[in-house]
């Protein structure tokens, strides 16, 4: 039994004319000789507006009864489109979370997937041509609905499609694929028609919102052939996958760039065993991702050590220091909102040398100087003022080459 997984967001699904056209891809699927299962998000604005009738009726809504009322969006939307496919003549059903049933753990509002029982869905297909499943919900193991976080959507229909052994899985959004950086502030942006999983986690982990990055984890660890494409076009996409010579042929894949970010720096602290820990080991206890560090040289044995955090993380992050800095001897807190990161990305890196160099000397000049540096072994990321970083996407972008048809 061949098997294709697609799933469709929030946009694809809004109204009847869009469903329509979704209905277009899954008898597309169809034709090529497959049992599709369709996975779908809540129709869009739909989840934004129960979390804001969860507010209006809780000074404090409680997690768990949330994830059981927003939940709801997707409810509505594989029941409204296997309505849609029964009305065409296909031979469909609608499915929840708990129905097959995906289990999660117990962190409502962000919970990650532990197991999903394939033996429904198998039979479910013997049965019927089309499964639409609802994305973004799970169950713990005592039975509780749960919801795994914004995009969510795309983790759940990588992950039946790792379960199913589906020949790709399809995400439909509203772009038709993966693009060296963003068109919307670059204009030779290049639609990308391959790009690996580490490349595509990079991308994801500096904002790019093309697909939640914990589908990409997932899709990495089970092998998983990701296609992302358009609902509103036939463009084949990008294909997602493992790296291949081609691949590392190219120096820089792409240039992503996050401004969601602040900076935050403890002066004057003492350089001895333990500093580093006391500042650190606070923030991780409170869950704060902490990004670039970067701890001067010593000077008469007295240094400071400057992190970047999540600027949603700003308030809670000073607070803790503000506790932190008398217990290490720090002379004082100090914080930036107005940084950005820019990344040049490329499992290139791995082969090839002097990217950095390259990319230091045009950022140079135009003027842009460098606040921090840290890389990876196919990331080199920098932190500048945020005014700079339309400019300095583009310096980058047009440095590598990256407007160019190399596919």
């Amino acid at each position: 039994m061949k098997i294709l997984v697609q799933k469709f967001g929030g946009t694809s699904v809004a109204t009847p004319e869009s469903m329509k056209r979704v209905r277009e891809k899954v008898l597309s699927g169809l034709a090529q000789g497959c049992k599709v299962v369709a996975v779908l998000s809540a129709r869009a604005g739909e989840t934004n507006k129960l979390l804001a009738l969860a507010e209006e009726w809780s000074a404090s809504p409680d997690l768990a009864e949330t994830d059981a009322l927003v939940s709801t969006g997707e409810q509505v939307s594989v029941s409204l489109f296997a309505m849609m496919l029964k009305d065409a003549g296909i031979r469909a059903r609608s499915l929840l979370a708990w129905q097959i049933p995906i289990v999660t753990d117990d962190d409502f509002g962000n919970a990650r997937i532990r197991s999903i029982d394939s033996a429904i869905l198998k039979d479910c297909l013997a049965e019927y041509d089309v499964l639409v499943v609802a994305g973004f919900q799970g169950r713990t193991a005592d039975g509780r609905i749960t919801t795994l976080g914004r995009g969510g959507s795309d983790t759940s229909a990588v992950a039946l499609a790792a379960v199913l052994n589906s020949v790709e899985c399809e995400i439909y959004t509203d772009v038709d694929g993966v693009y060296t950086t963003d068109p919307n502030i670059c204009s030779t942006a290049r639609k990308m028609d391959h790009i690996a999983y580490e490349e595509m986690l990079e991308m994801a982990s500096m904002g790019a919102k093309v697909l939640h990055i914990r589908s990409v984890e997932f899709a990495k660890k089970y092998k998983v052939p990701v296609r992302v494409r358009s609902t509103f076009s036939n463009d084949p996409g990008t294909l997602v996958t493992q790296e291949d010579s081609r691949m590392e042929a190219v120096l820089v894949s792409g240039i992503a760039y996050d401004k969601d970010q602040a900076r935050v720096t403890l002066r004057d602290l003492p350089d001895i065993p333990g500093t580093a820990a006391a500042v650190f080991g606070p923030l991780s206890e409170k869950g704060i991702l902490v990004d670039m560090i970067v701890q001067n040289t010593s000077l008469d044995g007295r240094t400071d050590i400057t992190f970047t955090i999540p600027r949603k993380d700003l308030r809670q992050t000073l607070e803790i220091m503000e506790d932190v800095a008398p217990r290490t001897g720090a002379s004082e807190v100090i914080h930036d909102v107005s940084v950005a990161k820019v990344s040049a990305i490329g499992v290139g890196m791995r082969n090839h040398s002097g990217v950095a160099a390259r990319a230091f000397s045009a950022l140079t000049q135009e003027g842009i100087n460098i606040l921090m540096i840290s890389t990876s072994e196919i990331k080199i990321t920098i932190l500048i003022q945020e005014k700079y970083v339309e400019l300095a996407v583009r310096i980058l972008h047009d440095a590598f080459g990256l407007d160019w048809d190399i596919d």
